[in-house]
């Protein structure tokens, strides 16, 4: 039996709604739309600048991918993965998911395969979710390291999971991060701070 669709518009911002119902909702405009703890959040589509950031990080996993073709199976944005966080009531959408295990053969997939980085941009006005709330929902979900990059501060916040909990590194240029995950790989952060000036 399928699930009825359920419309939703700018003008549900802020409204209360479950997980569930969340999942099965189609959105009537271009706006963004995330659940954050069972209230619907609309975001306005990020400006280019955001853009910049987010295809200038993917651009290192996609040249390291080149010479390492089975360490990731999939390198998700926004647009093509959601993290189904049920125990907080949250969906969200990363700027990237790094997945480093096949698709499971599940119809809810999205709410049992873990990412093993997933990565978010701050943009004005999303200080909240991306440092308080998401932190938490992807120490839950299972993810093994949150990298924030947070261009106003010109840095990067790194989490790594360790003993059930986040540690954190600040990475700030001409620093470069190496994951523990990707031996050989180095994050070079300044690159894409370089690409939003």
């Amino acid at each position: 039996m399928s699930q009825t669709v359920i419309k939703i518009g700018p003008a549900d911002h802020g409204r209360r709604m479950s997980l569930d119902d969340f999942d099965a909702t189609e959105a009537t405009d271009g706006g963004l739309y995330e659940l954050s703890r069972g209230i619907i959040t609309v975001v306005d589509v990020p400006r280019p600048k955001h853009g910049k950031l987010a295809f200038a990080a993917r651009r290192q996993f996609h040249i390291w991918l080149e010479a390492h073709p089975q360490k990731i199976e999939f390198l998700a944005t926004s647009g093509e993965c959601k993290i189904l966080v049920a125990g907080y009531e949250s969906e969200r959408h990363p700027d990237l998911a790094v997945y480093t295990t096949p698709e499971p053969d599940d119809p809810n997939a999205w709410s049992i395969w873990i990412p093993a980085i997933v990565v978010e941009i701050v943009s004005l006005g999303s200080e909240q979710r991306d440092y308080v709330e998401k932190r938490d929902e992807y120490l839950a979900f299972g993810v093994q390291e949150y990298w924030i990059i947070d261009p106003a501060k010109g840095e990067m916040l790194v989490l790594r999971r360790f003993r059930g909990r986040w540690t954190e590194q600040v990475v700030r240029p001409p620093q470069r991060y190496a994951s523990r995950l990707f031996p050989g790989f180095e994050f070079d952060i300044g690159q894409v701070l370089a690409a939003g000036e």
